[in-house]
């Protein structure tokens, strides 16, 4: 089975079929002709997302994380296919649930669990928390919890990336809820008339906040919206590292040489809820713990596993100690982020301008 669908011209796909389905595409994903180390690598940045997530989750749990935290736990392979086709100088922006695509850019795990606690060792100095982080000296220009609201500031990204001649892209991550706000549709519609170098990725998990997608809009495939404004756009299985980077490059190799936008739409499925640690199985609509389980016998990390296993006789001990070490990691990262001070309340008004003024240069 597919685990891509190429839309061609005059193509409708209305609907996900097998793709929203979780007893669908559980097996052990095609690795094709991938390099192995590059597969390794994509399995162990995959595993230091979740690792990471998982943390933040146990941080808001004992309350020492006191900012609101979304969390991608099982959507991991789509920042990490995406990612491995960009460069420093490309332009990527992330919406309320980006801690995979901070990471997956190669932000670090010490100043992103520090911004969750609002240190000033932070990768926003501790002023921004969860949904404001910054890694621009690796292509990641900024994080907002507004719906849609990196869409058009990408789009202007890519702009200034069409004028400077280098080839660079812009990148807007946004899940299936935002694709009811006009703004992407608006976007969508002066990307293509201009033809910008910006790819959209749609994270489809299905639901927006707690509301099934099935109750908000009448198919369930975001790439119609890409046909409508006559852009390339490719629908995968969210959940296959291989399929999102094969797509992914289908889309942004040409994007660089005057191609114009694409969209890239991965079917995946979160396991926590809308934002915090709980699973959300109580919240009545569509979402259960019966689906949920379906959900996680399709996990991207375990399928990969499996193949490197299976495919290229990766032992066992070699996937271990990859998980040690992160493990090693991530504790680390967070007992340093509990040791380090907060932000100095002068930090409030230095932060107010781009050039900070001098304390002089405000007296009367």
């Amino acid at each position: 089975m597919a685990a891509v669908l190429k839309l061609a011209a005059g193509h409708k796909m209305l609907n996900l079929g097998d793709l929203a389905d979780p007893r669908q595409f559980r097996d052990p994903i095609n690795l094709r002709n991938e390099n192995t180390e590059a597969l390794l690598q994509d399995l162990d940045t995959m595993l230091r997302i979740r690792r990471v997530e998982l943390a933040i989750a146990a941080l808001v749990r004992s309350g020492e994380a006191a900012c609101p935290c979304h969390l991608a736990v099982g959507q991991e392979a789509v920042s990490v296919g995406v990612a491995r086709h960009l460069r420093k100088t490309d332009r990527c922006f992330g919406n309320h649930r980006s801690h995979g695509h901070y990471l997956a850019l190669g932000g670090a795990v010490g100043p992103l669990i520090a911004e969750i606690l609002g240190k000033a060792s932070g990768c926003s100095k501790g002023m921004g928390g969860s949904m404001h982080l910054y890694g621009g000296e690796f292509g990641f220009m900024g994080s907002v919890p507004i719906v849609a609201g990196t869409i058009p500031i990408a789009a202007g990204a890519a702009l200034a990336a069409k004028f400077s001649g280098q080839g660079d892209v812009a990148v807007a991550y946004f899940g299936d809820g935002a694709c009811e706000e006009g703004v992407v549709h608006e976007t969508l519609n002066m990307a293509a008339a201009m033809k910008l170098p910006v790819l959209f990725v749609v994270e489809n998990n299905l639901f927006s906040s707690h509301l099934d997608l099935h109750l908000r809009q009448p198919a369930t495939s975001m790439s119609r919206f890409a046909e409508a404004h006559c852009i390339r756009s490719e629908v995968v299985d969210g959940n296959d590292v291989v399929s999102v980077a094969q797509a992914a490059d289908s889309l942004i190799a040409p994007m660089r040489s005057g191609a114009g936008p694409g969209l890239l739409e991965a079917v995946t499925y979160r396991w926590l809820g809308h934002v915090g640690p709980n699973e959300d199985v109580d919240v009545g609509v569509h979402r259960s713990l019966a689906e949920l389980n379906a959900w996680k016998k399709r996990d991207p990390i375990h399928r990969l596993e499996q193949s490197l296993v299976s495919a290229r006789g990766v032992a066992q001990v070699r996937l271990q100690d990859i998980r040690a070490a992160i493990d090693d990691q991530v504790e680390k990262a967070v007992e340093a982020a509990r040791a380090a001070e907060y932000p100095k309340a002068s930090a409030l008004l230095e932060m107010v301008y781009k050039s900070p003024r001098r304390a002089q240069e405000s007296e009367p």
